[in-house]
């Protein structure tokens, strides 16, 4: 085993090249700024998309997106704190997690026959404006009509991209998380 010169382990002699490129220090070490960037930059791209293509995004969608911000602050804070301990990155990887566990609800809703899917209810701005914060809470997490409309770019579904982004957090994390 050979080891850095801060005592990290950097790689064992029968590691496969992915499992020693993952034990990397620069991982470990900047793993809030990489979040930052896998959660930042696709959000700034869907709000650009969504602007030019006049999109309106759907309780399911909001929600995940909630859950990628939550995730992408707690990075802003580890980085900002630099503190070497676990707590941070196994945070970022729950918060991701109930953000992935939104995609996989989202995708579900997708592939439901028509009428099976649940019906179009008012907008989420209507909603805030006109029902109690619970209500809009508990319609948020379960979705709407709207929810159950496919909508992709270049053949990729939002729910599907914003699945990968938060699996690719979760996994950062756990690398951090769980390094030897």
């Amino acid at each position: 085993m050979s080891h850095g010169t801060t005592g990290t382990r950097q790689s064992c002699p029968g590691d496969p090249p992915l499992i020693s490129h993952l034990r990397s220090p620069f991982l470990v070490k900047h793993w809030p700024i990489l979040v930052i960037g896998i959660t930042g930059v696709p959000l700034f791209l869907a709000l650009i998309i969504e602007y030019m293509a006049g999109l309106v995004p759907c309780a399911l969608c909001l929600m995940q997106r909630v859950w990628m911000i939550a995730a992408g602050l707690i990075a802003v804070f580890a980085w900002i704190h630099a503190t070497d301990n676990r707590f941070y990155p196994a945070l970022t990887a729950t918060i991701a997690g109930i953000g992935a566990s939104f995609s996989i609800r989202h995708l579900y809703l997708q592939t439901l026959p028509e009428h099976e899917a649940p019906s179009c209810g008012p907008d989420v701005d209507y909603m805030l404006q006109n029902f109690p914060l619970a209500d809009v809470l508990l319609t948020m997490t379960r979705g709407t009509g709207d929810c159950a409309k496919v909508t992709s770019i270049v053949d990729v579904l939002f729910p599907v991209g914003a699945l990968v982004i938060l699996l690719l957090v979760i996994g950062l994390c756990a690398v951090r998380t769980f390094r030897r």
